[in-house]
């Protein structure tokens, strides 16, 4: 597996380190020892899978505070996503700023999300999967959101109003500064 650091502190993009022959390939798609030697999160305990019939279908920016912020490692199984993620963590350096993947099913990408990040993901194809693990189990007390166009992040998305979004999402406030 092939770690790149993202510009945010402690998210990583991660690749697969392909062997290839005629027949296709083989690559790890999760090992403990790869993940505990950069030091991140081994221990899921749900997996999630989220399909989009449409493109440009936005799901975002969501999650979990204290005590049960998540880690999520996304992949998308089919189709492909712009997904990205916002630092809230407030003592850390890249708080408030926000990177983007290209995830497809093709480039077998995955996005590391440590905890204390909103997650979420704009659909780039018609027919997206995605599939991702979760460290926390889902609580519905503590789910949060940032509005996706929140005027204070600045995202960039790659379609400017999203086709489909759900009225949780176009509703949640803007992030306090």
């Amino acid at each position: 597996m092939i770690f790149k650091i993202t510009e945010l502190e402690g998210a990583f993009i991660i690749e697969p380190e392909k062997i290839e022959d005629q027949r296709g390939f083989f690559a790890r798609g999760y090992c403990d020892k790869e993940f505990d030697a950069y030091g991140l999160n081994s221990k899921w305990v749900q997996c999630n899978i989220s399909f989009n019939k449409i493109r440009s279908t936005l799901r975002g920016m969501h999650y979990q505070s204290k005590p049960h912020r998540e880690v999520k490692l996304v992949r998308c199984t089919a189709g492909a996503i712009y997904d990205v993620i916002i630092d809230l963590r407030p003592d850390s350096l890249t708080y408030k700023k926000w990177t983007a993947a290209e995830l497809t099913s093709e480039n077998h990408k995955m996005l590391y999300v440590p905890k204390g990040f909103a997650h979420g993901y704009q659909t780039l194809t018609e027919n997206s999967e995605v599939f991702y693990f979760v460290s926390e189990f889902y609580a519905p007390g503590f789910e949060q959101g940032i509005r996706w166009d929140d005027p204070h992040i600045g995202i960039t998305w790659p379609e400017p109003a999203p086709s489909v979004i759900s009225d949780k999402d176009k509703h949640w406030p803007d992030y306090f500064y």
